[in-house]
């Protein structure tokens, strides 16, 4: 089997190199993002694996299929870059619905830490050698409310986290985990008792903007607002308003509504166009981190194992228990319920 490897990274190779070996599977490793203009790379191949800022939109899919592709094995847990109805069909779409809940939780409170205790103002200081604490006061976790907007397997780590350090739980969802120990509120309780507001939850378009300038305006002054999940929860420039407005204390974003053209490369050497990230970044009491909640060793291996098998379950003819189909939990006679194919 032979796979087409868009958007690779150097530190994705020696996981894939592994697992691809044991189950002889061969790939080609491209730098390019899959689009429109590179899926003609693909030819030749039997599927091709992407991540979360690849193209797989209508047109791509087609040119995909008429390439002689029939499975797209994404090594990621989103796919809103992904147009399931054109899929159907033509290309079996399949997913890695988990890979380590806890990098990204645990990256979450990295960066609730680091911001609520100026963690990163300090490192640039004392590597100049200035040890004054002026400016440098932080407030404590415990006793404060964090408000967690959906509650998978990595809200429920995350809340369990703060938990230790005696914090007061909320959480919203649209479709509430059972045999849970804490609160579920509506969102907008949830977004007037907070101190602290951390975003789990998928990007649907229910959940697009969920983040903007009515909702900032529901939650408490010098709320301290996380999101690792996708950029697109929070309207960007809403936030910077918030912020201006000093309604928002501060804000940790690992994702970003337009990185699509901006992560995971390097633009130190250029100018950025894009202002409004650029006005974020300038502000002392926000941190951007590049989407590398995911990026440890721990996730890298299970994203790794997880796709190839993925794909040599689909080789073999098995029923693909990762497979994503836009028809999935809304129809009663559901194929992959019945460890099947969707078509």
């Amino acid at each position: 089997m032979k796979i087409a490897f868009f958007d690779a990274k150097d530190y994705d190779r020696p996981a894939f190199d592994k697992f691809a070996a044991r189950e002889n599977i061969q790939i080609k490793y491209f730098d390019t993002r899959l689009g429109q203009d590179t899926a003609a790379l693909a030819r030749g191949f039997d599927g091709v694996c992407i991540f979360v800022n690849d193209d797989l939109s209508a047109p791509v899919a087609e040119k995909l299929y008429a390439l002689g592709v029939r499975v797209v094995a994404l090594r990621c847990a989103g796919y809103n870059n992904v147009d399931l109805s054109a899929c159907f069909g033509k290309l079996h779409v399949v997913r890695v619905p988990a890979y380590s809940p806890y990098a990204v939780a645990e990256h979450t409170m990295a960066l609730l830490l680091t911001s609520v205790r100026r963690i990163h103002k300090a490192y640039n200081r004392t590597r100049e050698f200035n040890f004054s604490l002026s400016g440098l006061v932080g407030s404590d976790l415990h006793g404060k409310t964090v408000g967690v907007v959906g509650t998978g397997k990595i809200g429920r780590i995350f809340i369990e986290i703060c938990r230790g350090f005696g914090m007061n739980v909320l959480a919203f969802d649209k479709f509430p985990a059972k045999g849970t120990n804490f609160d579920y509120v509506p969102l907008d309780e949830l977004l007037a008792r907070s101190d602290v507001i951390s975003l789990h939850c998928p990007l649907t378009e229910e959940t697009f903007h969920l983040i903007g300038a009515d909702a900032i305006q529901k939650c408490k002054k010098g709320v301290v607002i996380l999101n690792t999940s996708r950029g697109a929860l929070i309207d960007a420039e809403a936030l910077l308003a918030g912020i201006k407005e000093r309604k928002v204390g501060a804000a940790c974003l690992d994702v970003y509504e337009e990185e699509s053209d901006l992560f995971f490369r390097d633009f130190s050497g250029h100018i950025v166009g894009d202002d409004t990230l650029a006005r974020l970044l300038s502000m002392p009491n926000v941190i951007v981190t590049s989407h590398q909640a995911f990026l440890t060793e721990e996730a890298l291996g299970n994203i790794a194992e997880t796709t190839i098998e993925n794909l040599a379950a689909f080789r073999d003819g098995k029923g693909l228990e990762n497979e994503l189909c836009y028809r999935c939990n809304r129809v009663e006679d559901c194929r992959r319920a019945r460890a099947e194919k969707c078509f």
